[in-house]
């Protein structure tokens, strides 16, 4: 297993954001996104790294990316280091697997959140008042439940060390407008459907999905990653049973572990024990696997 890279400094390069897993170079026409081996949980970033957890993201997205093209163009210039402008190849060990070159557009001030399963926050909500981001469900769902239709449920973007909120429809709309709002809901449910169908059939169950999407020269694209687990819910279906939390292929693991040791959600982070590190590589690498049918080294 390779050392993991929890932040990367590319001293002649334009580092602009450090978010909680990508750091972000602007190269003048095109951004540098670098998908490091950080993992944040109730958006705090962990002290520890996860080996290898970077090139699993770019290439699980890179996957996803090619298959959604037509239903959606995205902002992936190229993945191969050796297309990237020259002052990036002393840096070339370190990208090759776990970086994009791609456009530049303008995100979207929202995430856009779809579920086709309830669970977490939303589970949460459910539970008190029937209701997800204004969207009223079915009574007597349980924790887990298949919903009858995916929902879209959007949410603020949140600051690293802050909580997304999540928001009504209504909101979305005064934030980006109506036609634009109902264009991303549209959109994301529509790719929600085809990602979870495809996952389906490779035994995994998406329960739910974070899309970010950007403006560029006011053409709607994907931008950041797209159906992986750190933005979904990833479940070996084999095992899926309604009524209480499902063995995951994502971060819930991590989550997990942090409740269980009463860790407040705020910084600083605990320091992770190493089974927990290697179990979270291990369910990552098998999503990925599983996913993909990729049998071959990252």
């Amino acid at each position: 297993m390779e050392q993991a890279v929890i932040e990367t400094n590319f001293e002649t390069l334009n580092l602009i954001k450090r978010g909680k897993v990508r750091d972000i170079y602007d190269l003048g026409d095109h951004l540098l996104m670098v998908a490091t081996d950080r993992i944040s949980a109730f958006d705090v970033v962990m002290p520890n790294p996860i080996p290898e957890k970077g090139k699993i993201l770019t290439q699980i997205s890179l996957f996803w990316f090619e298959i959604m093209k037509p239903v959606l163009p995205n902002h992936v210039i190229s993945a191969n280091v050796d297309d990237y402008p020259e002052r990036c190849r002393p840096y070339s060990e370190i990208l090759r697997g776990r970086s994009m070159l791609v456009k530049k557009a303008e995100p979207l001030p929202i995430e856009c959140i779809v579920r086709g399963y309830i669970s977490g926050s939303g589970w949460n909500d459910y539970k008190v008042s029937g209701s997800v981001c204004g969207i009223k469900l079915p009574e007597g769902l349980i924790e887990s439940d298949k919903l009858p239709e995916p929902v879209f449920t959007p949410s603020t973007k949140a600051e690293s060390g802050l909580h997304d909120v999540n928001i009504d429809f209504e909101k979305t709309v005064e934030k980006i407008g109506k036609p634009l709002a109902e264009k991303v809901r549209k959109l994301s449910i529509e790719i929600y459907n085809q990602g979870a169908a495809l996952a389906y059939k490779k035994g995994i169950i998406i329960a739910d999905t974070k899309f970010e999407f950007g403006l560029l020269d006011d053409d709607l694209i994907l931008i950041d990653e797209i159906l992986t687990p750190d933005s979904s819910r990833f479940w070996p279906q084999p095992s899926y049973k309604p009524g209480g939390a499902q063995k995951s292929f994502d971060k819930q693991y991590l989550r997990d572990y942090l409740l269980s040791i009463n860790w407040n959600k705020k910084p600083p982070a605990p320091s992770l024990p190493q089974n927990v590190i290697n179990d979270t590589r291990n369910k990552y690498l098998e999503g990925f696997q599983q996913l993909t049918s990729a049998t071959h080294a990252l």
